[in-house]
């Protein structure tokens, strides 16, 4: 068996390191919006909107510069005033937080239809932490991003999901570099095989690997070397 050299798992736990800090952020609204929840909930009456504006300032202070958009996706039926409803909130073009606006009237032909992505899917149906993507937001950013998510339970309820985005040329730039040390080709992929970065051009971000997983990082995630040797 071929050993694999310490910048291998170098690669790894800094990679590992950096899914991490997103993900720690990622849980800090989730606890807030349960936090938040419940206290709607002792009072008997169901939450509204306004309830969820309170998450305000901790998702405008956890924007950037890797976080590129952060927030709290309601599951349908949640609130008493909108049937569907994201807090959700990114980083606009004058690097001012700005609010996702989306048609979400569900007699709408043009409903953003948030509960078939697999970042929603993914901890509504149990998982404790989904990594998503690459792929392009049309509907957010229109560009390349990653989506990290947790699920959001009250009194054992699933209600939700926190989320945030990452932009999948800053996941690259964080990480590449480490990529590098690596003497072959190598690259990190989520659970369903994607490539998320990589030190190959025969390996862009987007692309589908179907072998060994590798060097665990975390969460499903995992750092891929191929013809790697002493």
């Amino acid at each position: 068996m071929l050993a694999e050299p310490p910048a291998v798992g170098a690669a790894a736990a800094h990679v590992r390191a950096t899914l991490d800090g997103v993900f720690t952020t990622v849980a800090q609204v989730r606890d807030a919006t349960a936090r938040g929840l419940e206290d709607v909930r002792r009072t008997g009456r169901a939450p509204v909107r306004a309830d969820l504006e309170r998450l305000r300032p901790l998702l405008f202070a956890r924007l950037g510069p890797l976080i590129c958009g952060l927030g709290f996706i309601a599951a349908p039926g949640l609130l008493a005033d909108a049937a569907w409803y994201l807090e959700w909130w990114q980083t606009g073009p004058a690097g001012r937080p700005a609010q996702l606006l989306r048609d979400l009237n569900p007699e709408s032909s043009a409903l953003y239809d948030y509960t078939r992505w697999e970042w929603f899917t993914g901890p509504e149906g149990g998982a404790e932490k989904t990594v998503c993507g690459p792929y392009v937001d049309y509907l957010c950013s229109d560009e390349y991003v990653l989506t990290l998510s947790v699920p959001v339970h009250v009194a054992g309820t699933f209600v939700g999901v926190a989320a945030a985005d990452v932009f999948a040329r800053t996941f690259e730039n964080e990480v590449v570099p480490a990529l590098r040390e690596i003497p072959a080709p190598a690259f990190v992929v989520n659970a369903p095989g994607r490539v998320m970065a990589s030190n190959s051009a025969s390996w862009p971000p987007g692309a589908v690997y179907r072998g060994t997983p590798g060097h665990a990082c975390g969460d499903g995630v995992h750092c891929v070397t191929l013809g790697v040797g002493p």
